[in-house]
Protein backbone atom coordinates (compact mmCIF):
# COMPACT_ATOMS: atom_id res chain seq x y z
CA UNK A 1 0.00 0.00 0.00
CA UNK A 2 1.39 3.72 -0.86
CA UNK A 3 0.34 6.17 1.79
CA UNK A 4 1.33 9.38 0.12
CA UNK A 5 2.82 12.23 2.12
CA UNK A 6 -0.26 14.63 1.99
CA UNK A 7 -2.93 12.20 2.81
CA UNK A 8 -3.82 11.58 6.16
CA UNK A 9 -6.56 8.92 7.75
CA UNK A 10 -9.24 9.31 10.07
CA UNK A 11 -9.33 6.47 12.66
CA UNK A 12 -11.94 4.98 11.04
CA UNK A 13 -10.74 4.88 7.64
CA UNK A 14 -6.93 3.84 9.16
CA UNK A 15 -8.56 0.23 11.08
CA UNK A 16 -10.08 -0.22 7.60
CA UNK A 17 -7.01 0.03 5.76
CA UNK A 18 -5.28 -2.27 8.76
CA UNK A 19 -7.66 -4.89 8.78
CA UNK A 20 -7.37 -5.33 5.15
CA UNK A 21 -3.99 -5.43 5.48
CA UNK A 22 -4.05 -7.87 8.15
CA UNK A 23 -6.90 -9.79 6.32
CA UNK A 24 -4.48 -10.62 3.55
CA UNK A 25 -2.07 -12.55 5.54
CA UNK A 26 -1.04 -12.73 9.35
CA UNK A 27 1.14 -9.72 10.40
CA UNK A 28 3.19 -9.18 13.92
CA UNK A 29 2.81 -5.98 15.57
CA UNK A 30 5.28 -4.68 14.90
CA UNK A 31 4.36 -4.85 10.97
CA UNK A 32 1.24 -2.96 11.84
CA UNK A 33 3.29 -0.31 13.92
CA UNK A 34 5.61 0.18 10.89
CA UNK A 35 2.55 0.82 9.13
CA UNK A 36 0.28 2.93 11.01
CA UNK A 37 4.03 4.63 11.40
CA UNK A 38 3.75 5.41 7.27
CA UNK A 39 0.21 6.92 7.64
CA UNK A 40 1.75 9.08 10.66
CA UNK A 41 -0.83 8.35 13.04
CA UNK A 42 -0.60 9.80 16.70
CA UNK A 43 0.45 7.57 19.41
CA UNK A 44 -3.32 7.37 21.07
CA UNK A 45 -4.84 6.63 17.49
CA UNK A 46 -2.00 3.80 17.05
CA UNK A 47 -2.97 2.35 20.56
CA UNK A 48 -6.65 2.35 19.64
CA UNK A 49 -6.29 0.48 16.19
CA UNK A 50 -4.14 -1.68 17.39
CA UNK A 51 -6.07 -2.90 20.13
CA UNK A 52 -9.31 -2.69 18.18
CA UNK A 53 -7.36 -5.05 15.75
CA UNK A 54 -6.44 -6.90 18.59
CA UNK A 55 -9.93 -7.50 19.89
CA UNK A 56 -11.45 -8.24 16.73
CA UNK A 57 -8.40 -10.99 15.77
CA UNK A 58 -7.00 -9.15 13.19
CA UNK A 59 -3.64 -9.30 15.01
CA UNK A 60 -2.54 -12.20 16.70
CA UNK A 61 0.81 -12.59 17.60
CA UNK A 62 0.95 -16.70 18.45
CA UNK A 63 -1.00 -17.07 14.59
CA UNK A 64 1.47 -14.97 13.03
CA UNK A 65 4.10 -16.89 14.83
CA UNK A 66 3.16 -20.13 14.01
CA UNK A 67 1.70 -19.56 10.25
CA UNK A 68 5.06 -17.91 9.94
CA UNK A 69 7.15 -20.49 10.85
CA UNK A 70 4.98 -23.30 8.93
CA UNK A 71 5.65 -21.40 6.09
CA UNK A 72 9.32 -20.48 6.10
CA UNK A 73 10.03 -24.03 7.04
CA UNK A 74 7.80 -25.53 4.68
CA UNK A 75 8.22 -23.29 1.51
CA UNK A 76 11.94 -21.53 2.37
CA UNK A 77 13.18 -24.91 4.21
CA UNK A 78 14.54 -22.54 6.87
CA UNK A 79 16.04 -24.08 10.07
CA UNK A 80 14.67 -23.22 13.10
CA UNK A 81 17.31 -20.38 13.97
CA UNK A 82 17.13 -18.69 11.31
CA UNK A 83 12.91 -18.47 11.66
CA UNK A 84 13.73 -17.84 15.62
CA UNK A 85 16.14 -14.90 14.88
CA UNK A 86 13.82 -13.32 12.16
CA UNK A 87 10.74 -13.58 14.42
CA UNK A 88 12.91 -11.70 17.07
CA UNK A 89 13.19 -8.99 14.23
CA UNK A 90 9.45 -8.56 14.56
CA UNK A 91 9.61 -8.24 18.53
CA UNK A 92 8.18 -11.26 19.01
CA UNK A 93 7.97 -12.57 22.27
CA UNK A 94 10.58 -15.75 23.08
CA UNK A 95 7.17 -17.49 24.72
CA UNK A 96 5.57 -16.89 21.64
CA UNK A 97 8.61 -17.87 19.30
CA UNK A 98 8.43 -21.56 20.94
CA UNK A 99 4.78 -21.73 20.31
CA UNK A 100 5.35 -20.80 16.62
CA UNK A 101 8.60 -23.49 16.20
CA UNK A 102 6.40 -26.03 17.79
CA UNK A 103 4.42 -25.79 14.51
CA UNK A 104 7.61 -27.47 13.06
CA UNK A 105 7.37 -31.54 12.98
CA UNK A 106 11.02 -33.05 14.44
CA UNK A 107 10.84 -35.50 11.85
CA UNK A 108 9.96 -33.36 8.49
CA UNK A 109 12.53 -31.30 10.12
CA UNK A 110 15.18 -33.83 10.37
CA UNK A 111 14.03 -35.02 6.93
CA UNK A 112 14.00 -31.69 5.23
CA UNK A 113 17.53 -31.29 6.76
CA UNK A 114 18.78 -34.45 5.29
CA UNK A 115 17.36 -33.70 1.88
CA UNK A 116 19.21 -30.07 1.46
CA UNK A 117 22.16 -32.06 2.68
CA UNK A 118 22.17 -34.22 -0.41
CA UNK A 119 21.58 -32.09 -2.67
CA UNK A 120 24.47 -29.56 -1.84
CA UNK A 121 26.77 -32.74 -1.26
CA UNK A 122 25.89 -33.39 -4.87
CA UNK A 123 26.10 -29.89 -6.42
CA UNK A 124 29.52 -29.16 -4.34
CA UNK A 125 32.81 -29.99 -6.67
CA UNK A 126 35.12 -30.75 -4.06
CA UNK A 127 37.35 -33.60 -3.88
CA UNK A 128 38.56 -33.06 -0.49
CA UNK A 129 35.84 -34.53 1.92
CA UNK A 130 36.92 -32.63 5.22
CA UNK A 131 36.58 -29.08 2.21
CA UNK A 132 33.05 -30.57 0.64
CA UNK A 133 31.72 -31.15 4.39
CA UNK A 134 32.82 -27.33 5.62
CA UNK A 135 30.88 -26.23 2.46
CA UNK A 136 27.86 -27.83 2.57
CA UNK A 137 27.65 -27.27 6.52
CA UNK A 138 28.10 -23.80 5.83
CA UNK A 139 25.04 -23.61 3.79
CA UNK A 140 23.19 -25.55 5.97
CA UNK A 141 24.20 -23.58 8.74
CA UNK A 142 23.31 -20.38 6.89
CA UNK A 143 19.74 -21.96 5.97
CA UNK A 144 19.34 -21.62 10.17
CA UNK A 145 19.73 -25.09 10.99
CA UNK A 146 21.61 -26.04 14.22
CA UNK A 147 25.18 -27.04 14.38
CA UNK A 148 25.15 -30.26 16.13
CA UNK A 149 22.37 -31.53 13.92
CA UNK A 150 24.06 -30.71 10.97
CA UNK A 151 27.44 -32.31 11.73
CA UNK A 152 25.38 -35.51 13.11
CA UNK A 153 23.86 -35.30 9.24
CA UNK A 154 27.29 -34.66 7.29
CA UNK A 155 28.77 -37.71 9.26
CA UNK A 156 26.60 -39.90 8.24
CA UNK A 157 26.41 -38.87 4.50
CA UNK A 158 30.00 -38.06 4.13
CA UNK A 159 32.52 -40.96 5.61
Amino acid sequence: MDYSKDKSYTITEATQKLMHYCAYRDRSQKEVEDKLNEMRMIPQAKEKIIIQLMQEDFLNEERFARSFARGKFRIKKWGKVKIKNELRKKQISEPIIKLGLSEINQKDYNSSLYDLAEKRIEKTNESNSYKKKQKVADHLMRKGYETHLVFDCLNELIP
